[in-house]
């Protein structure tokens, strides 16, 4: 009775970007495009140990239409591109990009002609997840980054 007493009257000011920002960053739904070596580590990463649902993002979508983060797990090859495209495509706005690992981000030890070097010459990345592959201590710095960077944008409704 004493807090309801204590709450009466009271007013709550925010702005409307902070709440929505919040509310994204703890809700992310992602679609994992995994191709190669990498998915074990990503897989680590919702297990147990690390726990990736303890950051709002534990529940995978298969379905580009139901995700807005999308994870972009290995090697990435040119008959693939347009495919990955599509599924970017197919993502309700806002959308979100994560390269994952050394082969995604820049090609990895694969310098030829059927290897993408880099992912960002097929879509927009918003936050590039190093390493061969990357541990999952990097997987969760990078779901923080991503989540900073929803929370500090600009919220469209």
């Amino acid at each position: 009775m004493a807090l309801e007493s204590a709450l009466e009257g009271s007013v709550v000011l925010t702005k409307v970007d902070k709440v929505l920002g919040w509310a994204r960053k703890y809700s992310l739904f992602l679609y994992p495009f995994v191709t190669a070596c990498c998915g074990m580590e990503y897989m680590a990463t919702a297990a147990s140990h690390y726990d990736i649902d303890r950051f709002g993002a534990g529940l995978p979508r298969f379905s580009p239409r139901q995700a807005d983060v999308l994870f972009v797990v290995g090697t990435i090859s040119h008959k693939q591109a347009p495919i990955l495209k599509r599924v970017w495509e197919q993502m309700c706005e806002p959308k979100w990009v994560v390269a994952f690992g050394g082969c995604t981000c820049s090609g990895g030890p694969y310098d030829n002609y059927a290897t993408v070097q880099g992912i960002d010459t097929i879509i927009p990345v918003d936050v590039y997840i190093p390493g061969c592959p990357p541990r999952p201590e990097t997987v969760l710095d990078g779901i923080i980054k991503l989540q900073e960077k929803i929370q500090s944008q600009k919220q469209e409704l």
